[in-house]
């Protein structure tokens, strides 16, 4: 089923009506309403990650490169979104408006390690030279089942035709060790040429999920987007490092708030120095995909002691091995040693649906080294 298909079969229940319709309206005089209506929200969801009510498809625009960067334009029908707001953990619901014409997303990943990259991103929309005013600049972070971590925003074009997409990306903030070290520090700034033609949204297929499924707790499978420009040939997702391929002393990976926190100890010279170095890697259960901007701190514990006065504050990080996560050096960590991680704040990225009630009640997870 296509967009356009799923709007014919939704209007006689109180969707809103399809392009053709609301053309017509505004020929009469009338306000154009959305040509795009939402998938149901599935009822009773848990506090977990849960399966929507349908699965969408997207297209790509192109991608571009600056340096270290690359990054990938793609689209889709205008979705509802939920924001996390950082001072009191609330989530925001951010519904299609009228003028809304596509969901519009950015991937940016590091072209030598292919892994995506939590920076600041922000865009302009051009045509014939001359800025589009979109509403905003800045691009939300987000997490969804199907694109995994990207940034995205519902935005409004005055029309079909031609535009070329200004996105601005980095520095990279997070500590860099291995193969990200002393790199990433720049600002990158790609272009990317685009034609907008509305049938080419409506006609994106669409999947519902049988009723009986909705709301199981597990997730659709990532896209798999190939672009064609190097770099593997495909789109990275922001998927966390597998827990087999963790480097050092794994720790058994343990589950709250329905995200999945994998640990390690190393004493690799590179992230050590000589000491001890804890690594917490919280990711998606079913898709491993990153959770950035959160906060953790640790303390340990040997034979029912503490060993350190304060809490251990967990630096966000990026490294070649471990990937994304959240680490600190500390002096020795040693066998038996008992680690307490606790999070100090949700991760401060926008959900999709099947994402929007996981991630915010976190209890304290502990590890035996």
């Amino acid at each position: 089923m296509n967009r356009r298909a799923f709007l014919r079969g939704t209007a006689a229940a109180g969707a809103v009506g399809t392009v053709g319709l609301a053309g017509c309206l505004e020929q009469l005089g009338f306000e154009e309403e959305s040509a795009f209506a939402n998938p149901p929200l599935v009822e009773n969801r848990p506090d977990a990650v849960y399966l929507p009510s349908s699965r969408d498809a997207m297209g790509m625009y192109g991608m571009a490169t600056d340096g270290d960067y690359a990054a990938m334009l793609s689209y889709t029908f205008p979705h509802r979104f939920w924001t996390v707001e950082a001072t009191d953990e609330e989530k925001e619901l951010i519904e299609i408006t009228a003028d809304d014409s596509l969901h519009l997303m950015v991937t940016v990943w590091d072209r030598e390690t292919h892994t995506v990259l939590p920076v600041d991103a922000r865009i302009e929309i051009r045509q014939d030279g001359e800025l589009v005013d979109i509403g905003s600049s800045s691009l939300w972070p987000m997490i969804s089942q199907r694109m995994g971590f990207h940034y995205g925003d519902n935005i409004q074009l005055p029309g079909e035709g031609q535009y070329t997409a200004r996105i601005q990306v980095g520095p990279v903030t997070l500590e860099r060790t291995g193969a990200f070290a002393e790199r990433l520090g720049s600002l990158g700034s790609l272009e990317i040429d685009f034609e907008y033609v509305r049938s080419d949204i409506h006609d994106l297929s669409f999947e519902t999920i049988p009723e009986s499924q909705r709301g199981n707790r597990e997730a659709l499978s990532l896209m798999k987007m190939e672009h064609g420009g190097g770099d593997g040939g495909h789109t990275p997702m922001g998927q966390a490092t597998p827990l087999e391929e963790l480097p050092g002393e794994s720790l058994d990976a343990q589950r709250s708030g329905d995200a999945t926190f994998a640990a390690l100890v190393s004493d690799a010279d590179r992230l050590a120095d000589g000491g001890s170095y804890l690594a917490v890697s919280p990711r998606t259960p079913y898709n491993r995909i990153i959770l950035p901007f959160t906060s953790l701190s640790a303390t340990v514990e040997r034979d029912g002691t503490p060993i350190y006065d304060e809490p251990l504050t967990l630096t966000e990080a990026l490294d070649h091995e471990i990937g994304h996560h959240y680490g600190v050096t500390v002096d020795e960590i040693a066998s038996g040693d008992r680690v307490t991680v606790t999070v100090g704040s949700s991760p401060q990225v926008s959900r999709h649906d099947g994402y929007e009630t996981a991630f915010f009640d976190f209890d304290d997870v502990t590890y035996t080294v």
